[in-house]
């Protein structure tokens, strides 16, 4: 009995930190999504931001010494790769998707290419907070080994929602994103806005990259994402466009993504390739239960509904 419960408690804990070790990418991507989408645009791209910051970061991080260098390095990539999809989108003609598709091909290319020479050398890792230190079982103590850009993330969700809701700016994305002859009838930029909301959307995905190369796992190789970016609009899109559930759904998904894992620390091996797909099998179950049958989303700007 005592096996048993030591057995769930190790399981439970793993799951805990792997929520916050895997969810901390998800949770810059989907904000910076979040924010891009609000005003009233999509950018598939954020895959090839997510990509091109990990390498940036890593490498700046491996030539400066500094990870910190190499963090700000990849919101710079990100935010240059945002403006570039916000520049492109200004003309009528051009579609918001298939931009954001080729400069996804575009940046992961340029990121494998450039990236080569960052493979094999170590660049210094982000710091972490080792908050299980009372503890002295070292699944705790892993559990509770905290990243400072988890801290960042947390705090980040709830400033994007009162931007949103309580800021001249916020609600000139709003506006935007809801309407954009009403947005003109009110001498709002529409490019302008789009344009900003765009690059810091992307800056906050290229953070997202370098979390990955700089801690976890804490390495550059050109499979590092594993579709992150992509998932990320997913989440936004559960998340029903609001940044405290873009917080909530990237934490059940790194929680539903170290489920296998887990079970695997404790000598559970059954269906382990099926549990690792669980959080793909949650996003897609949840966003059909919570669909509406009318074809609209709550929360969903009303230039998506056009």
């Amino acid at each position: 009995m005592v096996e048993n419960d030591i057995t769930v408690w190790a399981v439970i804990m793993a799951v805990i930190g792997g929520a916050i070790r895997v969810g901390t990418p998800f949770i810059f991507v989907s904000l910076g999504e979040c924010l891009t989408e609000k005003s009233g645009r999509i950018n598939l791209g954020l895959e090839g931001n997510l990509v091109m910051g990990a390498m940036v970061g890593y490498a700046v991080a491996y030539l400066s010494g500094s990870p910190w260098l190499g963090v700000f390095a990849a919101a710079a990539s990100g935010c240059a790769l945002g403006v570039l999809h916000a520049l492109l989108c200004q003309h009528k003609s051009v579609n918001d998707i298939a931009v954001g598709i080729a400069l996804m091909l575009f940046a992961s290319g340029l990121a494998f290419f450039y990236g080569k020479p960052f493979i094999q050398p170590s660049a210094p890792r982000l710091p972490s907070f080792g908050l299980g230190n009372w503890s002295e079982s070292p699944i705790v103590r892993a559990a509770l080994d905290i990243n400072a850009l988890f801290f960042i993330g947390v705090l980040l969700a709830p400033l994007l929602s009162w931007f949103l809701l309580r800021t001249r700016w916020g609600n000139a994305v709003r506006v935007v994103g809801e309407s954009g002859d009403a947005a003109l009838a009110m001498g709002i930029s529409i490019n302008r806005v789009r344009l900003l909301s765009t690059m810091v959307g992307g800056g906050l995905a290229g953070v997202g990259g370098c979390y990955l190369s700089l801690y976890y796992p804490g390495s550059w190789s050109e499979g590092l994402s594993s579709g992150q970016g992509l998932m990320a609009v997913a989440l936004v899109i559960f998340a029903r466009w609001n940044p405290m559930y873009c917080l909530y759904a990237s934490l059940l998904f790194g929680s539903a993504a170290a489920l296998g894992p887990a079970l695997q620390s404790v000598g559970i091996n059954w269906g382990y390739y099926l549990l690792n797909a669980a959080p793909y099998f949650l996003t897609l179950i949840i966003m059909i239960i919570t669909s509406d049958r009318r074809g609209t989303l709550s929360g969903m700007p009303g230039e998506f509904a056009k």
